[in-house]
């Protein structure tokens, strides 16, 4: 095999395992689902709209427009307990109110 062969045959080893790479995270994130209003300040994975603009910049805890990617079903069973200590459960959309 000279250099330009072996050269070759890396470069398309190295493009193989970053197109698997890139399938399996496409895999992954559509096992998840974007659940509002259980995310803790600054550990958002992005905002729908309010104070908050993208990952990790929602300023309070359990924002109602925060999402967070949680696996697929479990959103709706998600509690969380606010500061007045009553419990809410995620939602898989922007929480009203």
């Amino acid at each position: 095999m000279n250099k330009t062969t072996l050269g070759l045959a890396l470069a398309t080893a190295v493009a193989t395992a970053i197109g698997m790479s890139a399938v399996a995270q496409a895999q992954q994130a559509d096992e998840k689902e974007k659940c509002f209003g259980i995310s803790l300040a600054g550990k958002n994975d992005c905002a729908a709209t309010g104070n908050n603009t993208c990952a990790g910049t929602s300023k309070v805890d359990y924002d109602r427009n925060a999402w967070t990617l949680v696996p697929k079903g479990t959103c709706a069973t998600t509690e969380v307990t606010l500061k007045d200590g009553m419990k809410r459960k995620g939602a898989l959309m922007p929480i009203s109110g």
